[in-house]
């Protein structure tokens, strides 16, 4: 049988263990969701621009693209005065009856007589490409324009910072795009979405430092130089299965 003493300290060990696993669960846990909110950050800073088309007809899709063209040409220069993202909303909120007469116009010219809907609203969106830039899937803020019953392939941009004056055919982004969205995003959320060629080399060479890095740790380890956390659980272990074995 195991004494007082020896159930004391059995217990104690055990809680204590038990309460260092829970407060390192719970700190991984916090870290893991400040990571994930840390990481979409970048969503709230962007107001994308989505343009719906009646049906998947060839006609109809030609005039979605009629339409979109419309609009950004005749609001470009209105929101080429915005230097923030509230700026825009206001823009967007004062211009709605504007850019639906736009999109009516451009449908009537074209022998259709569609109705639109214009909504600046949270939706969600698909990975995109614009270029260099690739927005990851999930909920945007957008201006939605819904062409007739809006049941057709869609097409989409981001309105704020400008990046709808980007040559999608050809993934050209001007210089002007790049800089504006370095202005309203920061580094690390500009590194999130950009996706071209320097990133990609710039990955290689952070992937070769890390493989020397992790031989140096492994040189470490060779000279006794690295302590490895996962030891300090093992040795803890140990320590409670040899105090429970001896005093029961």
């Amino acid at each position: 049988m195991m004494n007082k003493k020896g159930i004391f300290i059995a217990i104690a060990i055990i809680t204590v263990s038990i309460l260092m696993s829970t407060m390192y669960i719970q700190k991984q846990n916090r870290v893991e969701v400040n990571n994930q909110n840390y990481n979409e950050s970048y969503k709230d800073k962007l107001i994308r621009f989505h343009v719906l088309a009646n049906s998947d007809s060839p006609a109809d899709q030609e005039l979605k693209l009629k339409v979109r063209d419309s609009i950004i040409e005749n609001m470009n220069s209105e929101f080429e005065k915005s230097s923030s993202i509230e700026e825009t909303r206001q823009i967007i909120s004062e211009n709605i009856e504007n850019m639906k007469n736009i999109a009516l116009n451009e449908i009537h010219k074209n022998g259709k007589d569609y109705n639109v809907d214009i909504k600046l609203e949270k939706s969600n969106f698909p990975t995109k490409s614009y270029g260099k830039f690739t927005l990851p899937a999930g909920e945007y803020e957008a201006v939605r324009v819904l062409i007739g019953e809006a049941k057709g392939q869609n097409w989409w941009c981001v309105m704020f910072p400008p990046l709808c004056f980007v040559d999608v055919v050809n993934g050209v982004t001007d210089t002007k795009t790049e800089e504006n969205m370095k202005k309203y995003l920061t580094e690390e959320e500009y590194e999130k979405i950009i996706t071209n060629k320097d990133k990609k080399d710039k990955e290689d060479i952070e992937d070769i430092k890390d493989i020397e890095d992790i031989k140096n740790t492994e040189d470490n380890i060779m000279d006794g130089k690295v302590v490895i956390e996962e030891e300090n659980t093992i040795k803890l272990k140990s320590k409670i299965a040899e105090l429970i074995e001896k005093y029961i």
